[in-house]
């Protein structure tokens, strides 16, 4: 039989017949005689989409085509026919077909261009974009979006613990700037215009450990009520400030040096410091935001600044060469320049009045030491005197009385020597403080605050007391196993000391 016949059930017609009523999709049956017709009937589909119609992505297109094929065959019921006319093949219509016909019809379908070329009305995506179809859709105005428990809570989590972080942040640094600024409870017995009788340290009070090199002083804050604030400068290129009163820790670092800082002090309102380096460099830096105010380049190494005692705005920077610099910190120029025949200076010592100051070098000959001190004149840059110590020693070190008119010279000798800091500065033979040994150290000497006790630091490692008035020890302090460098007396509290040694370590007594 080279046909067969199609046959409908009832329940088939009345199916279809609800279809017809009900649905937008109107269709006619196909009859197709043979497997060549039905192919020579689909190969003659064509349309064309309408201006209204969306077009598809090539994939869908793909999708189509087999659902239409699925689609026709199911439709194309085999039955005998009955008569002539019924073997003829029929089209049916329907949106469903009309895509159908238009997607086999298509230059994508036949393979003449690419499936991205094949409809330029759709937006190019790549495959990291997300699908168009997933996007949310925007919520209407004045309906908040529904947000899930889970993620609810997992943002206020995150919210709370960053609102923490923060506010301990700032807490720390408002902790911080306090520190800087209020009163040490330990201090306010200890303020008044009255001085404190000096004291003698007898047991270790703190240990400081942060430098990773030799500590080459310390100094604590001239200002009373800061007074718990200690500055000290290291070899490790940084200087610090620590609380060396109540807590021992580092209030702040400041890392202004590219070399060693060899000298550093702080100036007389308490709020800044100023600091010497290897790096040629002298530098003025904020104690509380450690910017750098100023900064100069002295053109050689430095191993001594000092700020003018009445004029702040004014320092003067000695080290590897014949010249003193004095600089303006406003303009940062050389205002005046002291010159001397000498190899560098080992320290700079301004005299009460800060019309004179006097300077040590290293400067020793053979017979005798002429220029080992010299005064100068600030103002006119002329040398006073340099007959002022005549042996041959060098002198590492100077500190001025707070209350005579003298001063003290650290010497090599391993012994201090006292002398006149009025003119001609004659030094007193019949006043010498021995026991403690320097032996080549920048060792350094210091007064307490009413005059009465000289301190010094001791290559041995110990720290050495001297009744200034009878020039005979008062008490050693076995204080460090390494050299110990210098030794700083408290201005405001009677009997508490800080020492530091070669290895870096600082210790507080009392």
């Amino acid at each position: 039989m080279s046909s067969l016949v199609a046959y409908e059930d009832s329940d088939s017609e009345d199916e279809s017949l609800d279809q017809s009523k009900e649905g937008p999709l109107k269709y006619n049956k196909t009859v197709i005689c043979g497997q060549n017709e039905k192919d020579e009937a689909f190969k003659n589909l064509q349309a064309t989409p309408s201006p209204g119609c969306v077009a598809l992505d090539w994939k869908m297109m793909g999708s189509y085509k087999d659902f239409s094929e699925r689609y026709n065959s199911s439709l194309n019921l085999h039955i005998q026919p009955k008569s002539s006319t019924d073997c003829e093949p029929k089209q049916y219509s329907g949106p469903l077909v009309e895509h159908s016909r238009a997607s086999l019809s298509s230059p994508v379908a036949q393979g003449n261009i690419g499936p991205m070329q094949a409809f330029p009305c759709l937006p190019q995506r790549s495959g990291n974009e997300p699908n168009p179809a997933k996007r949310q859709k925007p919520s209407p105005v004045g309906i908040r979006p529904y947000v899930p428990k889970r993620q609810r809570l997992a943002t206020s989590v995150e919210m709370g613990v960053l609102n923490n972080s923060v506010e301990q942040v700032q807490e720390n640094q408002s902790r911080e700037h306090q520190i800087l600024s209020d009163v040490s409870a330990r201090l306010k017995p200890y303020l008044g215009p009255k001085l404190n009788a000096a004291g003698l340290p007898r047991r270790l009070l703190m240990s400081l450990g942060g430098h990773q090199g030799p500590v080459n002083m310390m100094q604590w804050c001239p200002v009373p009520h800061l007074s718990h604030l200690l500055l000290s400068a290291s070899m490790d290129k940084t200087f610090k400030v620590w609380d060396a009163v109540e807590s021992g820790r580092c209030l702040r670092a400041y890392t202004c040096h590219s070399e060693a800082v060899r000298d550093a002090c702080w100036t007389p309102c308490g709020r800044r410091l100023l600091t010497g380096s290897f790096d040629d460099t002298s530098v003025i830096t904020d104690v509380e935001t450690g910017q750098q105010m100023v900064k100069v380049d002295n053109q050689f190494k430095l191993m001594c600044v000092v700020p003018h005692p009445s004029n702040p705005d004014i320092f003067l920077c000695g080290g590897y060469s014949s010249v003193v610099k004095a600089w303006d910190s406003r303009s940062c120029k050389v205002v005046k320049m002291y010159k001397a025949g000498i190899q560098q200076t080992l320290d700079i010592l301004f005299l009460r009045n800060g019309a004179d100051f006097i300077t040590s070098s290293d400067c020793v000959s053979r017979d005798s030491a002429d220029r080992t001190l010299i005064a100068w004149d600030f103002q006119t840059t002329a040398k006073v005197s340099n007959q002022i110590y005549h042996e041959r020693y060098t002198c590492p070190s100077l500190a001025l009385h707070p209350l005579e008119e003298s001063f003290v010279a650290q010497t090599n000798g391993n012994y201090m020597a006292v002398f006149s800091s009025q003119q001609p500065y004659r030094m007193n033979k019949r006043r010498r403080f021995e026991g403690h040994k320097v032996e080549g150290y920048a060792v350094r000497c210091n007064f307490s605050q009413d005059g009465t006790v000289l301190a010094s630091g001791s290559s041995t490692g110990s720290a050495h007391f001297y009744d200034y008035n009878k020039a005979h020890p008062l008490h050693t302090l076995h204080a460090h196993n390494q050299p110990c460098l210098c030794v700083s007396q408290h201005p405001v509290l009677p009997t508490t000391v800080a020492t530091c040694d070669w290895a870096g370590e600082i210790k507080v007594w009392h």
